[in-house]
C-alpha cells in the first residue's frame, strides 16, 4: 500500500529565527561559529556563501525546509557529501539542506539488505558492510556521499561484477516538492523510482536508501604503475574488457606520487596508474592482471589481497579540497587518434592534471538501457579529463588544456555521465540521457516538481 506523510508546517515563517524553532536539527547562520566549516564543499571552484544551512535531523526537517524555501521564494541547494563537480551543493544566498547528520545504518546480513541515511559516505557504509563480508557498489573514493553518487548512477570498483549503485537500490525515502515523504520502489511510485536511478536530485530530496548487499570479502586490489606509452594505452581497453568480470579497473594517467613501492627516480613522472579490484579469489586475480604486466614492465606496483574497503586507501587523496574543472565522455571505442591525443596532451599537462580511463562491460552492461534513467549501459569506456588548480592564476592554463583535449574527444562521445558534468548547459544534460529517457524524466518532473523547485542539479525541466 502506498503511503505519503506530510510534514508541512501550518504557516511558513518569514524569518530564520522562527524557522529554526520549527526544526529538530540545527539551523546554521553566517554569524554562527560553525558556519565557515559547514559551508565547505569539495570543489572550491563551486564554493558559495549560503543564506543559511539546515542540518536536518530527519525527513520532517527536510520537509519543513522545503516548505520554508518554497513559501519565501528561496533557492534550495541539497548537500550530502558535498562532492558535486558542478558545485550544486552550495551557492551564494541559497538555503542549503544539509544531510550530513542523517547517518543511520542498519545492516541485515541474513537478508543482505541495508537501510542507510543519506548523510553517509561510501567508506562509512562500506566499512560497516565489510564486517559481514558484504558490499554495495559505490564509487572509487570513500569520502564521497552515497546520496549524490547513487542518484546519478554510481560507477565504481564493483561495476563489472555487481553493477552500479542504482542496480543495488531497492527503495528510497523521498521528500517531494509538496512536502510529502514517499517511498519510491518497484511497487510504490515506480515512476519516481525509475527517475531517481540516474536522474539525480531533480525529483525530491532522498533521506534514506535501501540497498542490496553482495558477498565481497577478501579481494585482490591495488595499482600497477605502467609507462603511459601509445602501445600501453592502446592495449588498455581491449585487455580490461576481456578480463573476467570480477576485475574492474580505473586507469589514472598522472604523475607518480612519492610512494615507497616505486623507485624514486620515477616519482613525479607520468604513468598509467592502473588501479583495480578483483572481487574474487586473489590467486585468480593475479592471473587476471597478468596481461597488463605483459603489456609493459611496470615502474612499480602495490598489489595485495585486502579487505574490500582497503581499496579506498589508494584514492584517499581524492578527499582533499581544491578547485578543479572536469570534462568527461562515454565512448564506444578508444581509437588510435584518441590515444594519440591523450599522449600528446600528457606531454604538456599543467600541474594537478589527470586523465582517467574506466573500462566497462559485465554486470553493468546486462541491465536493459531503459530499466533506469541511467541509460549508457553499452558504453565501453569513459574518459574523464580532470584539472585542478590551487591558485586562481592557475585556472586559465588548466581550463585551456582541459578543453583542448576535450575538443578532440567530444565528437566521438556516445554520452556523458551526469555525475561527471559541471554546469555545462542544457545541451550537455541532454547528452547524458537519450531522447526517450529525457522526455520520460521531464514528464515525471512535471508530476513531482512542476515548479522546478529542485533546479540546482543537472536540471530536467518539467515538460
Amino acid at each position: 500500500m502506498d503511503t505519503a506523510v506530510s510534514f508541512r508546517i501550518a504557516a511558513a515563517p518569514a524569518d530564520l529565527t522562527t524557522f529554526a524553532a520549527c526544526l529538530r536539527g540545527t539551523l546554521v547562520r553566517p554569524d554562527d561559529a560553525a558556519f565557515e566549516e559547514d559551508r565547505l564543499v569539495w570543489n572550491m571552484a563551486g564554493q558559495g556563501t549560503p543564506m543559511a544551512i539546515v542540518r536536518a535531523a530527519d525527513s520532517g526537517d527536510v520537509a519543513t525546509a522545503i516548505e520554508f524555501a518554497r513559501s519565501n521564494d528561496f533557492e534550495i541547494a541539497v548537500r550530502s557529501g558535498g562532492h558535486s563537480l558542478a558545485g550544486h551543493s552550495s551557492g551564494d544566498g541559497v538555503l542549503v539542506i544539509d544531510m550530513r547528520d542523517l547517518r543511520g545504518l542498519h545492516i541485515d546480513p541474513e537478508r543482505r539488505l541495508a537501510w542507510a541515511g543519506a548523510g553517509l559516505t561510501a567508506s562509512e557504509y562500506t566499512e560497516a558492510a565489510a564486517a559481514h563480508g558484504l558490499a554495495t557498489p559505490f564509487g572509487d573514493t570513500g569520502s564521497v556521499g552515497i546520496a549524490g553518487l547513487t542518484l546519478g548512477g554510481g560507477i565504481g570498483w564493483l561495476a563489472r561484477k555487481h553493477g552500479l549503485a542504482i542496480d543495488a537500490l531497492v527503495e528510497a525515502q523521498v521528500v517531494t516538492a509538496n512536502g510529502e515523504v514517499v517511498t519510491a520502489s518497484e511497487t510504490e511510485h515506480p515512476d519516481l523510482f525509475w527517475a531517481i536511478r540516474g536522474g539525480g536530485g531533480n525529483f525530491g530530496v532522498v533521506t534514506r536508501f535501501t540497498y542490496r548487499l553482495y558477498p565481497v570479502e577478501q579481494i585482490l586490489g591495488g595499482a600497477l604503475f605502467l609507462p603511459p606509452t601509445r602501445d600501453v594505452l592502446r592495449s588498455l581497453v581491449p585487455v580490461a574488457a576481456s578480463a573476467p568480470e570480477e576485475l574492474t579497473t580505473i586507469g589514472f594517467i598522472m604523475p607518480i606520487p612519492p610512494v615507497p613501492f616505486v623507485a624514486e627516480e620515477h616519482h613525479g613522472k607520468p604513468s598509467l596508474v592502473l588501479m583495480f579490484v578483483y572481487a574474487g579469489d586473489p590467486q585468480a586475480g593475479l592471473e587476471a592482471i597478468a596481461p597488463f604486466r605483459a603489456a609493459a614492465a611496470p615502474f612499480g606496483e602495490a598489489v595485495m589481497p585486502m579487505p574490500y574497503p582497503g581499496i579506498y586507501d589508494f584514492t584517499a587523496e581524492g578527499a582533499t579540497r581544491h578547485a578543479s574543472t572536469t570534462r568527461s565522455v562515454f565512448m564506444d571505442v578508444l581509437d588510435d587518434a584518441s590515444v594519440d591525443a591523450i599522449v600528446d596532451a600528457l606531454a604538456i599537462a599543467p600541474p594537478m592534471s589527470m586523465i582517467q580511463i574506466r573500462v566497462f562491460g559485465g554486470a553493468m552492461a546486462r541491465v536493459p538501457a531503459d530499466a533506469t534513467a541511467f541509460a549508457h549501459r553499452a558504453a565501453s569506456v569513459m574518459v574523464s579529463i580532470m584539472s585542478g588548480f590551487m591558485e586562481p592564476e592557475m585556472e586559465e592554463a588548466a581550463t585551456a588544456w582541459n578543453r583542448s583535449l576535450f575538443a578532440v574527444l567530444e565528437p566521438k562521445a556516445t554520452g556523458v555521465y551526469a555525475n561527471f558534468l559541471e554546469d555545462e548547459g542544457d545541451e550537455r544534460i541532454r547528452v547524458a540521457y537519450p531522447a526517450a529517457s529525457y522526455e520520460r524524466l521531464a514528464r515525471i518532473k512535471r508530476r513531482y516538481d512542476p515548479a522546478n523547485l529542485f533546479h540546482r542539479n543537472q536540471n530536467i525541466r518539467p515538460s
